[in-house]
């Protein structure tokens, strides 16, 4: 094909890259793959092909496994799109081509693919719904992107016909200038020496600062800048030094440049101790740590709930790809002797900006100075790249919210609730980008799978409150539950059903084979834009919702990873408690919280009878798995849940509880009527007020039975006899506010 071999030498000319899409049948799409390649002298050894057949001879990859080229470069990707076109895959191989390379798709007829179905429409085909109810519009505006951006060829793979060149005739690369270290440099010249541009040189002097204690730097780049490279020069160099780092990631192999540069700098130094080549590779198990040491300093993994505890009390702490991880976990880390947070502003990985807004603020509260640095000048390729032009619009890796003083005077009077179906958001992309924009700016998770999820999906709809027809207030919801009684009789034998999450945690761990029944509505993500939080708007939306769904929907629902603050808020909106996972989730690292507001008497039904069973087992969950849990996320979940339960003690217990703060009764001899009483008094909104310690003791020591040392430590008490003495009077007020006659007779005989 002498036109892909154009392609390529316009590529080479200008170090920039250029897509090749090749529309067809299968059969024409992959014969016709291989003679572009061969046309372009791009080797096997080059190239990586992502698809479900061996079709060329190169290296293959399965889509679900595309993330294996994170951090590798290659000089032509081919994706083969006919059988399934992942969005995350797809925002993940672009970025491994090398300038002066191609990025090859082979999908079907283009003018036909939006109107076909494939393996990842299938995962957006959740029970009820079949296959047949997923929608196209992703793919429709992913073809009209390709259609539209320069750099872009298409080719008829039937026919050989060129719809598009893709040629943009630009003028050759310029040199990129040499970069140069800093006179003042501490880390090693062989450091600066490896650094491939100024950018990098900057971003390394920057990360000399957590050689000393006290070191905060925060870098942020966009993909393809060499931000890990840099981190891991830094890390080596402290290494060499005799620095303890640990280096933290949501998973290994995402962290696995920072540890590649790391090494080969402690080589070049002379500076690795051992021979850690019997370890094996990357590609034989990616999720595998590889320590590497110097003769005084070591460079280190641990995954991020682990990290945030600082294992091993390490002299510095690297946080890569912290847009991917939650604020209240990366906010731990700021504890750490020296920290350095470093992360992707655009891109599949930091697809969450909750790190860019409000872990900022968190910072900006910080008493150590902390030190910026952006990196803009790519590496791979020569800057204005049109891939990366067009990667960036089609998987919308850089929507933003409207800005600040567009939504300034918004209030929940003044905005107007719409429903935003797909069919206006794909043609309305101001108001597309603002949703989006607004959802990847608040929630940690969001990436460009859940672009097509939001536009394709049927289970899924989007809510949002507009100011002056912009995006102030945003919610993206599941529809759950209503499912057969075939679906249910497999859910409560184990079987997972996509899509469903609520009601399979109701079922399957709680044995409820009913809670399918029910149609609910789950609340995926919510968030207000920054500049008009504080005035009740994502409240208003949420009553909004509500009202919208009270034909339609047996109830509300959320689950989240719990914080005194969030359980604050859904409590404040309705929502109710019914259940707290035993076990932290491993990318928020907190305990997940069900939340449930009833719509009709179906969902109360359902709201009842879990926090009747959530009431009944909840103090044995805090002895035993939930043992450790923060006290105020107890409270907080505890305060929430919808009534009271009631206190059945027989005599002698009230008696018990009365004579136990005049010590006549002791808690550690009989500690169930003590967490009766403390259970009644925290889910009680009219209960005695009880101030934060309090509260936190009657956790501590009552549901959780630490010892009362640790509990002393934990809470400031002075001694071991102020904090038992504290809780003999909370045991006296409450047994005044909910005790019998005769309990109360009982503590006037002491008095």
């Amino acid at each position: 094909m002498d036109h892909a071999a154009a392609l390529r030498a316009e590529a080479q000319l200008c170090d920039e890259r250029r897509v090749l899409v090749l529309s067809g049948e299968p059969a024409a799409t992959r014969e016709r793959v291989g003679d572009a390649l061969h046309a372009t002298s791009i080797s096997g050894e080059s190239t990586t092909l992502i698809g479900p057949e061996p079709i060329l001879d190169c290296e293959r990859l399965d889509p679900a496994h595309a993330s294996d080229l994170l951090g590798q470069t290659r000089e032509a990707v081919v994706y083969d799109a006919h059988e399934s076109l992942r969005p995350n895959a797809l925002g993940q191989v672009v970025g491994a081509v090398d300038g002066g390379g191609l990025f090859v798709l082979l999908a079907p007829p283009l003018n036909r693919w939006p109107d076909r179905r494939d393996a990842f429409d299938e995962t957006l085909a959740v029970p009820p719904f079949t296959r047949e109810d997923v929608t196209g519009h992703f793919r429709t505006r992913l073809v009209e992107t390709l259609r539209a951006h320069r750099g872009v060829s298409i080719v008829d793979a039937e026919t050989g016909a060129v719809e598009s060149s893709g040629l943009t005739d630009p003028p050759p690369r310029r040199p990129r200038p040499e970069p140069t270290a800093p006179d003042d440099h501490v880390f090693p010249a062989a450091a600066y020496a490896a650094c491939l541009t100024q950018n990098q040189v900057d971003t390394l002097h920057a990360l000399e600062a957590l050689a000393d204690p006290g070191g905060r730097v925060v870098v942020e780049a966009d993909r393809g800048r060499g931000k890990s490279s840099a981190a891991g020069l830094a890390a080596g160099s402290l290494a060499a030094a005799g620095a303890d780092v640990l280096v933290t990631a949501p998973q290994y192999r995402r962290a696995s440049e920072v540890f590649a540069r790391g090494r080969e700098l402690l080589a070049e130094l002379d500076a690795l101790a051992g021979d850690d080549t019997d370890r094996g590779t990357l590609a034989d198990d990616p999720d595998a740590s590889r320590p590497i040491e110097s003769d005084e300093g070591r460079v280190r993994f641990a995954p991020p709930a682990e990290a945030a505890a600082l294992p091993d009390d390490p002299d510095v702490v690297l946080v890569d790809e912290a847009a991917a991880l939650p604020v209240r976990l990366l906010e731990r880390f700021l504890d750490a002797p020296s920290v350095a947070f470093t992360t992707t502003i655009h891109g599949y990985e930091g697809a969450g900006r909750g790190f860019s807004v409000r872990f900022r603020d968190r910072l900006a509260d910080a008493e150590r100075e902390i030190r910026e640095v952006t990196m803009t000048e790519p590496i791979r390729y020569a800057a204005g790249d049109p891939v990366e032009v067009w990667a960036t619009r089609a998987l919308l890796l850089d929507a933003r919210p409207p800005v600040d003083p567009l939504v300034a005077d918004a209030r929940p009077g003044s905005s107007s609730y719409e429903r935003l179906g797909a069919d206006r958001l794909l043609t309305d992309e101001q108001l597309l980008r603002e949703a989006f924009g607004l959802l990847v700016l608040a929630h940690y998770r969001t990436e460009p799978d859940d672009l097509a999820r939001l536009l394709d999906a049927p289970n899924v709809s989007v809510h949002a409150l507009l100011a002056d027809g912009h995006v102030v207030s945003v919610a993206l919801l599941a529809r759950e539950g209503g499912l057969s009684a075939e679906r249910r009789a497999e859910m409560y034998a184990g079987c997972r059903i996509r899509g469903n999450m609520l009601p399979d945690v109701l079922t399957t761990q709680l044995r409820d084979e009913d809670a399918a029944i029910p149609v609910g509505w789950r609340v995926m993500r919510i968030a207000t834009h920054h500049a008009a939080r504080g005035r009740g708007l994502g409240s208003h939306l949420l009553d909004r919702i509500a009202a919208d769904a009270e034909d339609e929907y047996d109830y509300l629902g959320v689950g989240y990873g719990a914080t005194p603050e969030l359980l604050d808020f859904w409590a404040s909106n309705g929502f109710s408690t019914v259940h707290l996972s035993t076990t932290r989730n491993e990318r928020s690292g907190e305990h997940s919280a069900i939340m449930l507001r009833p719509l009709s008497g179906l969902g109360e039904s359902l709201q009842e009878r879990h926090t009747d069973w959530f009431l009944g087992r909840v103090s044995g969950m805090l002895s035993d798995s939930l043992a450790n849990l923060d006290p105020d996320v107890v409270r907080a979940a505890l305060a929430s849940v919808e009534g009271t339960p009631g206190l059945d003690l027989s005599a002698w217990e009230w008696r018990l509880l009365a004579g136990s703060p005049f010590g006549a009764g002791m808690f550690d001899t009989a500690p169930d009527p003590f967490r009766a009483l403390a259970l009644a008094a925290l889910t009680d909104p009219e209960g005695p007020d009880l101030d934060d310690r309090e509260a936190r003791l009657l956790v501590r020591k009552v549901f959780q039975t630490h010892a009362w040392e640790r509990v002393t430590d934990d809470l400031d008490f002075v001694s071991r006899r102020e904090c038992m003495r504290t809780l003999g009077t909370v045991t006296e007020r409450l047994v005044e506010a909910y005790g019998t006659e005769n309990a109360h007779a009982e503590l006037e005989r002491f008095r």
